[in-house]
């Protein structure tokens, strides 16, 4: 076994951890709403779930990516996004049928 309590301690600056900051986003930041944006599409929609597949025009609560984050090769526009209600989200994000309604919309 390494006894690593005779070993010297290395110290590591805080000018060292700061010496190279990311330049490129995350995926997250990618995918990230903007204020502007959120606003944009709830003007484009009126605040009814673009979508009614699972709802007949029911209030939009939130917006669902028409591309996932992992995949997302910009900052997200207004155009990457559907206002839509809770069950059309569901529905989007967990069962093959949205993930297959996602990918036909893409491809329009």
């Amino acid at each position: 076994m390494l006894d690593l309590s005779r070993q010297p301690v290395r110290a590591y600056p805080k000018s060292k951890q700061l010496y190279k900051k990311r330049i490129k986003p995350t995926q997250k930041q990618m995918g990230a709403i903007s204020p502007s944006v959120r606003k944009q599409v709830r003007e484009r929609s009126g605040g009814i779930c673009e979508l009614r597949i699972k709802c007949n025009g029911l209030p939009a609560v939130q917006q669902a990516h028409k591309r996932g984050r992992r995949r997302m090769e910009h900052k997200t526009t207004a155009e990457d996004l559907w206002d839509v209600c809770v069950y059309c989200h569901t529905w989007l994000d967990s069962t093959g049928e949205g993930a297959i309604f996602k990918r036909k919309e893409r491809e329009k």
